[in-house]
């Protein structure tokens, strides 16, 4: 989604005065309604074994309080502010987006993730809504008064989604939905998700054609395992879907291409998710930092000690490496362009970055790196996922390649 930026093409590290005073305005609403709301759950929050049932969901309380910071900071104009104005959002640029959600990944305090718009919120692809669909699920959303989720990856296919086995067949006037998702983050509690599902053949409508999005509400599938993937633990599970009767505006954007309309938007999630790696490796630095110069070994600081200090700076050097190409994405896409190699560039490097800086803050703080009541092998946990979502390892090097013309 293009953004109206300044006529001079040049490329400036500068922080604007507007994004400036976005990230202050952040930081207020964190310390002024965020921190009391963590405050009160305590090691609820914090303590994985404390904020879920025992089959692994968030407990009532966890939600609930997700739920009221989405809400507040919907209120305080934050939630979705990267959205078009049309649809209640500020349309900030992407610059910004990524700016802020660094900003937030680096503050640390207990939920404020849900301060900016995730997995859990309004996306460009829900900016489709048309007629009542705007209504009952996208201003809802852009409230932080409903959440949804991104249904597309399944048991036996992640990363080729093309291949999906999910169906939706015509029948008179409704469309009769089957099959199986899983993975899918907040899929416990959307109050809607958003399905893609094979609509046409492949052989008739070609490898990405012939993908429908539908809006499917809880009452209409199953909710089957929680996956409790380390890094997301009680956040995603499997959904299951069985002869689901729709109607036509239950139909996301038009039919047969769904698929084409979310990889349009797919630098943006990639961006997002190289801003929250770049602001947690800075978070951890930062620590290692401290605790470099305030703990002492054999007489000295182990700061002193370079098994410590290269640790720290090769963490530093890499961060800033990863944190200028999130900029550059985020120029390009404010430029219209898709940064579709510049995005795959940001989302392996900046995830592999912070997962080799969590992994040396762990080791620079030895047995307490381990200890539940730090958080480092929390921090260790999130960084592993970040290389998996979006996209693995593997996808991101393959799409650098393919882009800088080698035959895969």
């Amino acid at each position: 989604m293009a953004k109206s930026v300044d006529s001079n093409p040049g490329v400036s590290f500068g922080v604007a005065q507007e994004t400036e005073l976005i990230l202050q305005s952040i930081d207020d609403f964190i310390e002024q309604e965020v921190q009391p709301i963590a405050d009160d759950l305590g090691e609820t929050v914090t303590n994985p074994r404390l904020g879920h049932e025992p089959n692994g969901r968030l407990t009532d309380e966890v939600v609930e309080a997700h739920q009221e910071v989405r809400r507040k900071s919907a209120e305080a104009g934050f939630y979705a502010m990267n959205m078009p104005t049309d649809v209640g959002g500020e349309d900030v640029s992407a610059i910004t987006w990524y700016r802020a959600n660094k900003h937030v990944a680096k503050s640390d305090v207990p939920l404020s993730t849900n301060v900016l718009a995730g997995p859990e919120g309004p996306k460009p692809l829900l900016a489709q809504a048309e007629g009542e669909q705007v209504e009952k699920y996208l201003k809802p959303a852009m409230r932080g008064e409903k959440s949804t989720a991104f249904g597309q990856t399944e048991p036996g296919v992640g990363s080729d989604s093309p291949n999906m086995e999910t169906r939706a067949e015509k029948d008179g006037d409704e469309w009769v939905l089957n099959g199986t998702k899983q993975w899918i983050t907040n899929a416990p509690y959307a109050d809607f998700i958003q399905v893609f599902a094979r609509t046409s053949p492949q052989e008739e409508a070609g490898r990405h054609g012939g993908i429908t999005c539908f809006i499917v509400e809880p009452d209409e599938y199953d909710i089957g395992s929680l996956n409790n993937a380390v890094g997301a633990e009680g956040v995603q599970a499997e959904v299951h879907f069985d002869d689901v009767r729709l109607s036509e505006d239950r139909v996301l954007g038009n039919v047969d291409s769904a698929f084409y309309d979310a990889m349009s938007f797919l630098g943006l999630g990639r961006v997002e998710i190289g801003a929250t790696a770049v602001g947690h490796a800075e978070w951890l630095l930062d620590k290692a930092t401290e605790y470099a110069n305030s703990r002492e070994a054999f007489d000295e600081n182990i700061g002193k000690y370079q098994a410590v200090s290269h640790k720290i700076a090769r963490g530093r050097a890499n961060a800033f490496a990863a944190d200028t190409v999130g900029l550059k994405c985020a120029w390009m896409l404010d430029q219209g362009e898709q940064a579709i190699s510049e995005s795959s560039i940001l989302k392996w490097f900046a995830t592999n970055t912070v997962w080799d800086i969590a992994d040396d803050v762990v080791q620079i703080h030895g047995a307490n790196g381990l200890a539940e009541e730090n958080p480092y092998m929390h921090h260790l946990h999130r960084a592993r996922i970040q290389r998996i979502v979006e996209g693995t390892d593997e996808i991101q090097l393959n799409t650098i390649a393919k882009q800088y013309g080698v035959e895969t």
